[in-house]
């Protein structure tokens, strides 16, 4: 005989409704921007010294670049991007949200999130490095700029920071299920601030050329839809799940409901009658 809790978990799970086919406009915008990555890459190639986004970069770091007695990048909201991209930010996004997720019966998410992780920030991001080798802006007192005010590694084509920021932004909207317009909303525009936001830090400190920051944006976004892309029937049964202790509070609410009083039998009433 099963137990009725068992039996609840079964029919929740039938009243579900299935998952809507994996958009494809979803993957071919992945696959486009993957494209562009590509592309970039292929272009700056050939003379990473001088690419043919040099005049626009020059222009913009004339005038967001900053020099090492500016306090412009030092107070709490550059910090804050430069820490979200090294090691604060990796222990939040590898192992605290993941862990936190499956802490909660989320695994699936979890694996997505890590996935997402591992294949924008990591490996597309290190790959195109090594193989371009991009320099980082370089002092040039003549002109008054100044290089990176924090230790950079080599190769500034693409932004880690910028990919980092980009997929975190499309992967927590991800996580939230679609039943939940507003927080959706809400998230949509926290991420823009974030992707905008670190643009705007990694050429300020002159770690990166604009291109770069902006080159990183796009590929963080393709890395992250091709993910929930592939991840997507996964995610949707986390997202038709309770979480933990909302059930648990359904479950009580539905135990401490007083029980209507039975109705009364032919039995009872013949006792009733004088």
């Amino acid at each position: 005989m099963r137990r009725p809790a068992d039996q609840g978990d079964e029919v929740t799970a039938a009243a579900s409704p299935r998952p809507s086919p994996r958009p494809a406009a979803m993957l071919w915008w992945a696959l486009g921007l993957l494209a562009v990555f590509v592309a970039m890459g292929i272009a700056i190639a050939p003379d990473p010294s001088a690419p043919f986004t040099q005049p626009l970069d020059d222009a913009w770091r004339a005038v967001v670049g900053v020099g090492p007695d500016s306090g412009a990048y030092t107070w709490f909201v550059p910090m804050f991007f430069q820490q979200l991209g090294e090691l604060p930010g990796v222990i939040v996004t590898v192992v605290v949200l993941p862990l936190a997720l499956v802490a909660v019966g989320r695994w699936r998410s979890a694996l997505f999130f890590v996935s997402v992780t591992a294949f924008g920030p990591g490996l597309l991001s290190q790959a195109m490095k090594n193989l371009v080798d991009r320099p980082r802006p370089a002092a040039d007192p003549t002109l008054g700029l100044f290089g990176p005010l924090f230790s950079v590694d080599h190769g500034s084509f693409p932004s880690g920071h910028s990919i980092s920021a980009a997929a975190l932004a499309v992967s927590v909207a991800a996580l939230i299920p679609p039943s939940r317009t507003l927080a959706r909303r809400v998230w949509w525009v926290i991420g823009a601030l974030l992707m905008v936001g670190m643009v705007w830090q990694r050429t300020l400190v002159n770690a990166h050329w604009l291109s770069d920051t902006l080159t990183g944006l796009l590929t963080g976004v393709a890395a992250a839809l091709l993910m929930w892309w592939a991840f997507w029937p996964l995610l949707h049964r986390d997202h038709v799940r309770p979480l933990p202790f909302l059930r648990a509070s359904s479950d009580g609410a539905r135990t401490s409901a007083p029980s209507a009083a039975p109705e009364p039998t032919l039995s009872t009433k013949r006792k009733a009658t004088p």
